[in-house]
């Protein structure tokens, strides 16, 4: 009677066990409530979700064995029942047993991860090449195949509801901190290298739905690949504390398909050119500062605020400042390279220059500075190709 005693219970624990296991792991994906690691997109993701489900079912195997063992020893030898603990001082059969089992399952259990690793590392056989540049609190991106590049930033209507007093409900905009004004555009079933670094402090590249992250880091270039299977929009972060505005360093990724890609990369070309174009007329006044608001709007409002009432004592004020009213030759050259010891950075090369141009009309013109000056884009031209020759000088 004992021994089936014990098989009853210790059945009867295994099927609890193995219900409460199944609740647990099942249930919430049936509910639409997913507790799981997510599949994501891309090739690498569906490798690491299959690690992770092989290295999941292996502990849920130990854990349904271990706890019927503990459940049924606890049940049956129960000191009511008139059991004493057993005395003995080790067992060297049971010393191996408990030794070996578990060296051959982490094993058994590094071989897939060993394996998913160097497939992750390899980026061998890559169709094209992305840069990506992470600075306070942007990114930038070049598309190393085709000559082109952009900044993508937090969008306009997230911008403007979280700042302070904006009387705008976050609830009422879509995606809030989650989207961007130039989201970066991909192909699908195209096997892209990933070149990631940073021109400032330490920033994260991350987009859980890719399957990897990587850190971005000044002075240093770390490589990644993705090849995404599936088009659509996918979202992430920042995931490095980099500062202030951290948790407003939003990533977009849209992935087209083969054509629709091309498609875009024709009319981002076509608008580069027209840009290019635009270097070579006079800007209304009007104009440069339209243009000026935007990009001050997106660009500078998130330290000097949409006002230009600034934020002391990092961020002072540009309504009357003495930069934003003085010599337009030392406001251009403080935007263009930054000052040491202060947090601002140089902006030479993370906008165009019809960008800095405009800004920089606005800035001058605007908060009632009323200085009438206009800055136009030849200007800014001139000065960065003589900046590239002193730099290339021997």
């Amino acid at each position: 009677m004992r021994k089936e005693n014990i098989v009853i219970v210790g059945l009867a624990v295994f099927a609890a066990v193995s219900a409460a296991t199944w609740l647990l792991l099942v249930a919430p994906a049936m509910t639409g409530n997913e507790i799981n690691m997510p599949q994501g997109v891309t090739s690498q993701s569906v490798d690491h979700y299959e690690l992770h489900m092989i290295v999941l079912w292996i502990c849920v195997i130990i854990g349904i064995c271990v706890f019927t063992a503990m459940f049924t020893s606890i049940v049956l030898h129960r000191k009511s029942r008139g059991y004493k603990a057993a005395k003995f001082s080790h067992s060297t059969r049971a010393e191996i047993i408990w030794t070996v089992i578990p060296v051959l399952i982490l094993v058994g259990m590094s071989l897939p991860a060993t394996l998913a690793l160097v497939r992750m590392e390899d980026s061998s056989g890559s169709e094209m090449t992305i840069k990506v540049t992470g600075f306070q609190w942007r990114w930038k991106y070049e598309y190393l195949d085709h000559d082109l590049g952009f900044i993508s930033s937090l969008d306009s209507a997230s911008n403007a509801a979280r700042q302070l007093n904006s009387g705008v409900d976050p609830r009422s905009i879509d995606n809030y901190l989650l989207d961007v004004d130039h989201p970066l555009v991909l192909p699908v079933n195209r096997k892209i290298k990933f070149l990631i670094t940073a021109d400032d402090v330490i920033h994260s590249w991350w987009v859980p739905d890719l399957g990897w992250k990587r850190d971005a880091i000044p002075g240093f270039v770390n490589e990644a690949w993705t090849n995404i299977k599936t088009p659509g929009t996918y979202r992430g972060q920042c995931a490095e504390l980099c500062g202030k505005d951290h948790g407003f360093m939003p990533i977009v990724v849209r992935a087209l398909s083969e054509a629709d890609f091309e498609s875009w990369i024709a009319s981002k070309l076509a608008e580069s050119r027209d840009q290019e174009q635009e270097l070579n007329r006079l800007w209304t006044r009007q104009e440069l500062m339209q243009h000026g608001q935007e990009v001050y709007e997106s660009a500078c409002a998130t330290c000097h605020q949409p006002a230009g009432q600034g934020l002391l004592p990092a961020f002072p004020a540009l309504a009357g400042s003495e930069i934003a009213t003085g010599p337009v030759d030392a406001h251009l050259d403080l935007v263009m390279n930054g000052r040491d010891g202060t947090a601002m950075s140089g902006w030479r090369d993370k906008l165009v220059v019809t960008d800095i141009a405009a800004v920089l009309t606005y800035t001058r013109n605007a908060f009632g500075n009323n200085t009438g000056d206009v800055v136009q884009p030849m200007t800014i031209a001139n000065m960065k190709q003589q900046g590239s020759q002193q730099e290339a000088a021997p």
